[in-house]
């Protein structure tokens, strides 16, 4: 299962629309997971309507109408790697302890907010993983989303791209 990870797109205020990119990953991705700040409702609703699947959660620049059609903390099963979405995780001295103690259910959790990509795993196992942002990279030296595996109870493949690299 092909995974399309996105985090803090911030639609419209950051930019008008996903890179073109994106919207290729999209159409490959059997999952797309995002970790809210969307921004714009319709955001949502185009990437719904593209994905083959979504998981989605709101995110503190997401207004009422997200709120509405998104949960603060998403679950899934995927292949068998039990997935947890959120988006803020408070700072970043302290996280692995945190998540850990709040998601250890989950294989994995997909979380944004900083902006700021992170890949590390928890003692107890738990991997965090945070795409950065594909439109906002505030002081980070690029654009970012991710894209992984999963299969067989396992996540692999995790890889963290830079806009506009050969992929």
């Amino acid at each position: 299962m092909r995974l399309l990870i996105l985090s803090d797109t911030h639609i419209p205020r950051r930019a008008r629309d996903l890179p073109s990119e994106l919207w290729e990953r999209v159409d490959r991705a059997d999952v797309v997971i995002h970790a809210g700040d969307w921004c714009d409702l319709a955001s949502l609703e185009r990437l719904a309507a593209r994905a083959a699947s979504l998981i989605g959660v709101y995110g503190n620049n997401d207004g009422p109408e997200l709120r509405a059609r998104l949960p603060e903390v998403a679950r899934a099963d995927l292949c068998g790697v039990r997935v947890a979405v959120v988006h803020e995780t408070g700072q970043a001295k302290g996280r692995e302890k945190r998540c850990a103690e709040r998601f250890g259910d989950s294989d994995v959790l997909v979380f944004g907010h900083s902006h700021i990509p992170w890949d590390s795993t928890t003692q107890h196992g738990l991997r965090l993983l945070n795409p950065g942002s594909p439109t906002d990279r505030r002081r980070q030296p690029h654009h970012t989303y991710m894209t992984a595996v999963a299969g067989n109870a396992a996540l692999r493949d995790v890889r963290l791209h830079r806009l506009g690299e050969e992929s």
